[in-house]
C-alpha cells in the first residue's frame, strides 16, 4: 500500500509541476521569444555599426610562431646555476630550471616590451589616455596580448586581439621582432653572435686590404716618376708587402673559420627561429554572436520556468487563508 501511495503522489506532483507550466505557458513563451528576438537584435545592431562604436564588435586575433631551441640552454642554467650558491647565502633562491622558452614568454609581459609597444604606435594620444598613463597603457595591451609555449613542438606563439586586424598584425609582427632583438642582446644564441662578429672582421680586414693595395698602386705611379725619392718609395713598398701579407693571412683565417661556423650551424637549430610571421585575417575570431543568441535563449527559457513556479506559488499563498493569516500575525506581530 506504501509504495502505491508513493506511485501515485509521484504522479500527483508531476501532474502538478506540468499543470504550472500549462498555466503560465502564455508567460514562459513571451518571455523566452522576446529574449530571443532581442538579443538577435542587438547581434545585428553590432555587425551594422563601426567597430569603434559598436557594443559588440568582430575581434581579430593574428598570431606569430617562433622556434625557440630549449637544448642550447645551458647558458642560463649554467649562469642561475652559479649565481644559486652566492644567491643562497643572501637568503633568495634562485630556480635552475630556466629555459629559453620560459624566458621568452616571461619577456613578452615585461613592461620594457610592454612600454615599447605602447610608444612605438603612440597608443597614449591613440586612446587619449589622460590619468596614469604609463600603467592603464600597459594594462591595456597586456588584456590583449599573449604568448603561449608548447611543449610538444617547441613553438612559441604570440597573438594579440583587436577590432582593428591591421593594427593586430603589426603590433604581433613588432612584439616577434623585438623578442628576437632581446634574445641578441642578451647573447644567448652564441654562434649566431659570432657570426655576426666574423662577418665584421671579414669585410673590415677586406677594406684595410683594398686600401693597402691602393696604396702600393700609388706608390708604384709615384715610383716611375720620382728617381729622387727611390728608396723611400721602396722602404713603404716593402712595408705595405708585409701588411698585406699579414692581413691577407688574417682574412684567410677568418673565411675558414666562417665557412666551418656555417657549416656548424646548418646541423645545429638557432635558439630563436622565427618559423611565421602575422597576417592580416579577415575571418574573426570573436565573438560567438551565434552561441550568445542560444545561451541567452536557453537562460530565458529557464528563467520563465522558474518565474512561472515563483508567480504560481504567490497565487497560491494569496488564496490559502491560513497562509494569509500567518502572514498577517507576523506583520502584526
Amino acid at each position: 500500500m506504501n509504495e502505491e501511495n508513493q506511485k501515485q503522489e509521484d504522479e500527483i506532483s508531476l501532474i502538478d509541476l506540468f499543470a504550472v507550466l500549462w498555466r503560465r505557458k502564455i508567460m514562459i513563451i513571451t518571455i523566452t521569444m522576446l529574449a530571443a528576438v532581442g538579443v538577435v537584435v542587438y547581434s545585428v545592431l553590432s555587425l551594422t555599426l563601426p567597430p569603434e562604436k559598436s557594443f559588440l564588435p568582430n575581434r581579430y586575433t593574428p598570431m606569430s610562431l617562433m622556434l625557440i631551441d630549449n637544448k642550447s640552454g645551458g647558458g642560463i642554467s649554467s649562469m642561475l646555476g652559479n649565481m644559486g650558491g652566492l644567491a643562497s647565502l643572501a637568503g633568495v633562491n634562485i630556480p635552475t630550471s630556466a629555459s629559453f622558452s620560459e624566458l621568452a614568454v616571461y619577456l613578452v609581459g615585461t613592461n620594457s616590451m610592454l612600454d615599447s609597444v605602447v610608444d612605438e604606435f603612440d597608443l597614449i594620444n591613440l586612446y587619449k589616455i589622460k590619468i596614469s598613463p604609463r600603467a592603464k597603457s600597459r594594462k591595456m595591451i597586456q588584456k590583449r596580448l599573449k604568448a603561449s609555449y608548447d611543449n610538444k613542438s617547441g613553438v612559441l606563439s604570440i597573438e594579440f586581439t583587436d577590432t582593428d586586424p591591421v593594427f593586430a598584425r603589426d603590433v604581433v609582427n613588432y612584439c616577434t621582432d623585438y623578442l628576437g632583438r632581446r634574445f641578441d642582446e642578451l647573447g644567448l644564441d652564441k654562434n649566431k653572435i659570432e657570426k655576426e662578429n666574423l662577418e665584421i672582421n671579414i669585410a673590415n680586414n677586406f677594406q684595410e686590404i683594398e686600401q693597402l693595395e691602393n696604396e702600393a698602386r700609388k706608390l708604384e705611379q709615384t715610383a716611375s716618376s720620382s728617381f729622387g725619392r727611390l728608396q723611400a718609395i721602396t722602404m713603404d713598398m716593402n712595408r705595405i708587402s708585409l701588411e698585406l701579407g699579414a692581413k691577407r693571412q688574417v682574412y684567410t683565417q677568418l673565411k675558414v673559420q666562417y665557412e666551418l661556423l656555417k657549416v656548424s650551424m646548418a646541423s645545429e637549430k638557432p635558439v630563436f627561429q622565427i618559423l611565421e610571421m602575422a597576417e592580416v585575417l579577415d575571418q574573426k575570431s570573436g565573438p560567438a554572436r551565434s552561441k550568445l543568441c542560444i545561451i541567452v535563449t536557453f537562460v530565458a527559457g529557464f528563467f520563465a520556468v522558474f518565474l512561472a513556479f515563483v508567480v504560481d506559488a504567490i497565487v497560491n499563498i494569496k488564496n490559502d487563508p491560513e497562509a494569509m493569516a500567518k502572514l498577517r500575525g507576523n506583520n502584526e506581530k
